[in-house]
């Protein structure tokens, strides 16, 4: 009689089986949904800056009151960020990212009825807490999907959508303000929020109960040691970290949350007032009108786009070429923050083009660091507290964005009664040329020095 023979083991079996399958690519689908809801979630964001010519003098703004305006919303998006970290943590990606896009979408409509200054404010506030929700469950999604060689190129494919949001701002919500007044270029832009909230219903869910993953796709994205069993959605391993409780983690005790926040609350400011006052900027000083804003517009934020990306893709390469991803992040972003610097030099220019190419270049160096400085912290903290953490960056990013336009807006307005408001303009972009430098000195303190690179 011939023996039988024995069984092979679950794991050697499992192994073998993986590696015969054609790996699915859902993932990359998954990132297309997120670069969408950022592009939606920029697109609302910008059509205030794009009408501001005509909302001023319906509503005769001062550059101060505009600041105002735009401090509301920052500061409402920045208190809003760690709630809505939190909150996404405790109900998972699929129904936070949904509740957010809800809360903004239904906001960004309401500036429509807005009859007063005061009227854009509380559309404003409503919209930065919705929009608060975005980076959180966009970051914890791609934590959950992407092992850590791909996430700064999946982080920056979807940040690109914050670019592309401000490309299609200025080419649609001029066109929609002339044609159908500035109250319908609100309407429009944002109901596309409950088109994307079909899509995500429906396409969405964590990657070991998908049922387009193949296993060969989750051993891929589950390839490095971490805490996996949070995706898969083990209510214990989703509520502990290291045998204690998710609550209890300290992420105050990890120097990386110090180095993370400095560098948000000393970057993001500088792109709200990119996103904000270019237009303004250029209407100013270059006497450009609404339909003649959008050609160099498009030029920088399609910049922006390719800095976004090709920040992503750059440590990614890196990493896959043998570097420590914390030594790729830390060279990288040096390299991103010195693209910045040559801001500083458009007080000594005399025609718009060279300044176009300088705030393109700028534009597209802050996408690049944006991209890699999410990244940091998906390497340094567990998952199941990467949106909290994410939110307390974004946090403190929006507390610079906050306090910023205000000062923004006393700068403009006093050298603007002094007949010399370039001038104006020119001391913010020296304060913009040095934020990198200084955000990524306090990296290197709290994270790139400190981590073993060799």
């Amino acid at each position: 009689m011939t023996p039988k023979s024995a069984p092979e083991p679950a794991e050697f079996t499992s192994s073998a089986t993986n590696s015969l399958l054609k790996q699915t690519n859902y993932r990359w689908v998954i990132v297309a949904l997120l670069f969408f809801a950022t592009t939606i979630n920029y697109l609302d964001r910008q059509v205030i800056s794009l009408l501001k010519p005509i909302l001023e003098k319906e509503f005769s703004w001062t550059e101060s009151d505009y600041g105002n305006i735009v401090t509301v919303f920052t500061f409402f998006y920045g208190a809003s960020t760690l709630l809505a970290g939190y909150i996404i943590d405790r109900v998972g990606t699929k129904l936070g990212y949904i509740g957010a896009i809800l809360v903004w979408s239904f906001a960004a409509m309401a500036h429509a009825l807005a009859g007063s200054t005061f009227g854009f404010m509380i559309a404003r506030a409503f919209l930065g807490i919705g929009e608060a929700g975005n980076f959180p469950a966009s970051i914890k999604t791609v934590a959950e999907w992407f092992p850590k060689k791909e996430r700064a190129l999946a982080v920056g494919i979807f940040n690109a959508g914050a670019n592309i949001g401000a490309v299609a701002a200025p080419a649609v919500v001029p066109w929609l303000a002339l044609v159908a007044g500035w109250q319908t270029a609100f309407i429009v832009t944002g109901a596309l929020g409950f088109v994307w909230i079909i899509a995500w219903w429906f396409y969405y869910e964590i990657p070991s109960r998908h049922k387009r993953v193949n296993a060969a796709e989750l051993a891929h994205i589950t390839a490095e040691p971490s805490v996996e069993a949070a995706t898969a959605g083990d209510a214990a391993s989703t509520n502990m970290i290291d045998g204690a409780p998710v609550t209890k983690y300290p992420i105050f005790a990890n120097r990386a949350i110090w180095g993370f926040m400095s560098g948000k609350l000393l970057t993001d400011p500088i792109w709200w007032f990119f996103l904000f006052w270019l237009p303004s900027y250029l209407a100013n000083i270059y006497h450009l009108d609404l339909k003649k804003l959008g050609a160099p517009l498009i030029v920088i934020y399609l910049a922006a786009t390719i800095g976004s990306v090709g920040g992503g893709w750059l440590s990614s390469k890196l990493i896959q070429q043998g570097w420590h991803p914390t030594r790729a992040r830390q060279w990288a972003m040096a390299l991103f923050a010195i693209c910045v610097t040559p801001v500083m030099l458009i007080s000594q220019m005399d025609s718009m083009w060279p300044v176009i190419a300088i705030l393109s270049l700028a534009v597209a160096a802050h996408q690049a660091w944006s991209a890699n400085i999410f990244t940091v912290a998906a390497d340094q903290f567990p998952k199941q507290v990467l949106s909290r953490v994410v939110g307390l960056g974004t946090m403190a990013g929006t507390l610079g964005g906050a306090v910023f336009p205000l000062l923004v807006g006393r700068i403009l307005d006093h050298f603007k009664a002094l007949d010399k408001l370039s001038e104006g303009y020119y001391i913010i972009f020296y304060i913009a040329g040095l934020a990198y430098l200084v955000a990524w000195s306090m990296l290197y303190i709290f994270v790139f020095r400190r981590v073993n690179v060799k």
